[in-house]
């Protein structure tokens, strides 16, 4: 049986964490009986510009700013977490850190954070505290697109899963993941594994026809092999070009629900997938889970 004992829910009290706060946390911890840890950080106080203020004024400061944030993790989300087990925690520190800190700490199973930055930009670019958990977290991390209006956000549907692997050491260790969840709901899993594209200018000689079935059956093989280690009976999909943008189309095409990759210090042995997993996550249609 899957299990994912605790979900930690870093938030900030803003619009762009309420997607995962509202629908994905409470609709996985039901189901799989998980404890959710929601998580606030107060930034140091030297980020609001206390050099500046007078010393019992920035103590009178600091404290409001403690209650405020105490009554604020309080009362977050009461209703639509009703049904979680539910701890709420409140620490102070650098965010990125101290929410990595925490994951190990307490053996965290997964944590569920927003994905992009602010500004008009925010689809070039990760958050700078969801790039750094990406980075620093020994933890499959959620991530999902920013929901600005709450009323554009649609239940959560795991109907159907795809799960991209570059077939490096570690990708039995992703699918295997990606295996037990869609096991667990029901859902309809499929794989995606790209092969790279090489220097346009030697493309023509290196990916002649003949070459390219070598390629592509090789990759068959492989995949085969990953699946018959952890028990999966997945249809595959293979590409060839740029693996960032041919994961996203084909996530895409295959109107996935939720996107499996590989990432960090589980995907340490496969630097090409790694690369373009920062890529993946910020172009991909729907919530990706990075194990």
């Amino acid at each position: 049986m899957f299990s994912l004992d605790k979900i930690l829910l870093p938030i900030d009290f803003s619009e762009r964490c309420l997607g995962a706060a509202r629908f994905a946390a409470p609709i996985l911890a039901t189901r799989l009986k998980s404890e959710v840890t929601v998580l606030h950080v107060l930034p140091p106080y030297l980020e609001f510009g206390i050099a500046e203020l007078g010393a019992v004024q920035s103590s009178d400061l600091i404290a409001a700013r403690k209650d405020d944030a105490t009554r604020g993790l309080d009362s977050f989300l009461n209703e639509e977490l009703r049904d979680v087990s539910v701890k709420r925690v409140l620490v102070e520190g650098d965010p990125a850190r101290k929410i990595v800190e925490y994951a190990h700490a307490e053996n965290v199973g997964l944590i569920m954070m927003p994905t992009h930055g602010y500004g008009p930009f925010r689809r070039l670019l990760l958050g700078s505290v969801t790039s750094k958990v990406l980075h620093d977290a020994d933890c499959p991390v959620w991530t999902g697109v920013h929901w600005e209006n709450e009323d554009s956000v649609e239940p959560m549907d795991l109907g159907h899963i795809v799960c991209a692997i570059d077939l490096g050491p570690n990708s039995a260790q992703t699918l295997s993941w990606a295996n037990q969840l869609a096991t667990e709901f029901k859902a309809r899993l499929s794989i995606v594994h790209v092969v790279g594209a090489l220097d346009p200018r030697t493309e023509d000689y290196y990916f002649s026809p003949e070459w390219r079935e070598y390629l592509m059956s090789k990759a068959r093989e492989a995949i085969g092999a990953a699946q018959q280690s952890v028990g999966s009976q997945a249809d595959a999909v293979l590409e060839m070009g740029d693996v960032a943008k041919s994961v996203s189309e084909s996530a895409k095409r295959l109107k996935a629900n939720l996107l499996v990759i590989g990432r960090g210090a589980a995907a340490a042995g496969s630097g090409r997938f790694r690369t373009n997993a920062y890529a993946i996550i910020r172009q991909s249609p729907c919530p990706v889970v990075s194990v």
